[in-house]
């Protein structure tokens, strides 16, 4: 009779699920509060434009160093410190009086969130087995959209109650928190932790990449950057944050213009890409965890990401035939499903390859990703500006999702990083 293993280590999900929904809770404030703080501080579309992508820039540039001292240091520390200087500086973004203080408090809070997911994606790889490794990062990408869905709304409305400086304040306030309760529950390793059984620790052990783990924090970045896996996964998920960036950033201030719509009615239409963003996020977390279980590892990263990229591309090219704000934002909806069901395959991806150092090689692959992320910000004022219609940003975005199941035809999980060097 086999033995019934316990699963208190779904709290570790449910922690990381928690996480990620503050940290996209954070980061969509902004977008709500666009045109509040444009009239406030009297900035254009074009100067909102950097401010977006001054937090895409410093959350690009910082994700290999956070998730490199994630391997070196320890998840444990490095991402109470994450949290507590992305909460500073939330709290910071009520403060700002003007376009440059805005800049810079953008640019800093995306640096501190940098680390985040890197060194998540590091602690799964000692916590989660990998035939779990799927609905995991489901879970965990889950939270981010649940949490930004239901910030769009909730936002709007406490802007008209209480300001938009009071929300960035409050949101601060509730980050240094989960900081705290962070460090106080969490242990790098499942081996060091007292409320987990023998059995469920060794059920952990035999069942992850590792049963014996290395330090991490040795990989050469020559071998990280000449390696054609890290590569495709870089360049495929630019694809996957050039059109989900838009949802955090310019879909609520484009619905909002384009159909005349109130600040609460945007917020819950511009919520409705990100819930099926969730949705995508689960369904593909099955997929890979079922498809892995039949002993197709390669396939089980390949398929739901090609499917996802196909969704992405129908999505958008479909938005521009819709005459309704209903319509365009129901076939968005389509695109996020999508793209967010290339995000559990691409971070289970970088655990395969990367092993121990799975912060690094992931930080490449969000790196690269969200320098898509800060195009998205610049590109879409620009363009509408250069062209005087929406549609060429749509169409880049479409190109993007077609280079990207490209990629993955050739990304290939069983060739680890360690073999290369």
């Amino acid at each position: 009779m086999n033995q019934r293993i316990p699963k208190k280590r779904y709290g570790f999900f449910l922690g990381t699920f928690l996480i990620t929904l503050l940290l996209y809770v954070d980061r969509v404030c902004i977008s709500s509060a666009k045109d509040s703080i444009g009239t406030d501080l009297d900035l254009s579309d074009i100067q909102m434009g950097w401010v977006l992508s001054a937090f895409a820039l410093g959350y690009a540039l910082f994700q290999v160093p956070g998730g490199a001292m994630g391997d070196k240091f320890g998840v444990r520390k490095v991402m109470t410190t994450i949290m507590v200087l992305w909460s500073i500086f939330t709290a910071l973004t009520g403060a700002a009086w003007n376009y440059i203080s805005m800049l810079f408090f953008r640019f800093i809070f995306g640096a501190g969130e940098a680390g985040a997911f890197p060194n998540i994606s590091r602690a799964a790889f000692s916590w989660v087995p990998t035939k779990e490794r799927g609905i995991f990062q489901g879970i965990n990408f889950s939270g981010s959209r649940l949490g930004a869905a239901f910030a769009l709304p909730l936002v709007a409305y406490l802007i008209d109650a209480w300001g938009w400086r009071n929300i960035f304040y409050f949101f601060g306030a509730i980050g240094v928190i989960f900081a705290v309760l962070f460090f106080t529950l969490f242990r790098n390793k499942p081996e060091e932790h007292k409320a987990l059984s023998e059995a469920e620790k060794e059920y952990i052990v035999k069942n992850r990449q590792h049963e014996v783990e290395k330090v991490g924090g040795n990989l050469p970045m020559k071998t990280v950057l000449t390696s054609k896996n890290v590569i495709l996964a870089m360049i495929q998920y630019i694809g996957s944050n050039f059109i989900f960036f838009f949802t955090l950033t310019w879909l609520f201030p484009y619905i909002k213009a384009k159909y005349g719509l109130s600040l609460v009615t945007t917020g819950f239409y511009a919520m409705l890409p990100l819930l099926g963003g969730a949705v995508g996020n689960w369904v593909s977390g099955f997929m890979v965890d079922a498809i892995y279980k039949k002993g197709k590892w390669k396939q089980s990263r390949q398929y739901p990401a090609t499917i996802g990229f196909v969704f992405v591309v129908i999505g958008i090219i479909s938005s521009l035939y819709m005459d309704t704000a209903l319509g365009a934002v129901l076939c968005l909806t389509v695109a996020i499903f999508g793209a967010d069901m290339t995000l559990s395959p691409s971070w289970s991806f970088c655990m395969d390859i990367g092993e121990e150092n799975s912060g690094k090689v992931s930080g490449m692959m969000n790196m690269a990703g969200n320098l898509g992320a800060f195009s998205t910000a610049l590109a879409f004022p620009y363009l509408r500006e250069w062209t005087g219609t929406d549609a060429p940003f749509f169409y880049v975005a479409a190109v993007l999702g077609g280079v990207a199941i490209f990629c993955w035809s050739f990304m290939n999980p069983n060739k680890k990083l360690n073999d290369e060097i």
